[in-house]
């Protein structure tokens, strides 16, 4: 089951866009969402504000990827650093697997198979749009993120 809301933040002026206008597609999302609102490292954030184009495997055209999260953070170490993050279930960063003998249906498989390659695309874009700016790119999951 999807969640979808719209979320306030305690800390508005910690938001760098509409405060007014966040919304999480994830309640992964949803977390990472408190997490940089209450955590005093953060000391900026927005969501899906930040835009990279990427070239579709799928098409071969161009499109807009909104990244989940832009930070601005302290590190243990006191730098200022930026990242773009981008909050996905762990099962999503995996390669899609095909069992010998399975019941998983062709339709479905070949459908993990595209947005695997299209998910690629966009990771490898965020990376070099990142390393442009001395910026870090970081997927996170239920794993970090618990």
């Amino acid at each position: 089951m999807a969640y979808k809301g719209r979320y306030r933040p305690s800390k508005p002026e910690k938001y760098k866009g509409d405060p007014t206008n966040i919304i999480y597609r994830s309640l992964l999302e949803r977390r990472f969402m408190v997490y940089c609102d209450t955590h005093d490292s953060i000391l900026e954030w927005n969501s899906e504000e930040v835009v990279v184009p990427y070239k579709s495997p799928i098409d071969n055209r161009y499109h807009r990827y909104f990244v989940d999260f832009w930070i601005r953070y302290k590190s243990a170490d006191g730098t200022i650093r930026a990242s773009l993050i981008e909050v996905k279930p762990y099962s999503q960063t995996q390669e899609p697997k095909k069992h010998v003998g399975s019941n998983k249906p062709i339709r479905r498989y070949l459908n993990e198979i595209m947005t695997w390659g299209v998910n690629q695309a966009k990771w490898k874009a965020a990376r070099e749009y990142c390393l442009d700016r001395k910026w870090e790119f970081k997927i996170l999951t239920e794993k970090q993120l618990t």
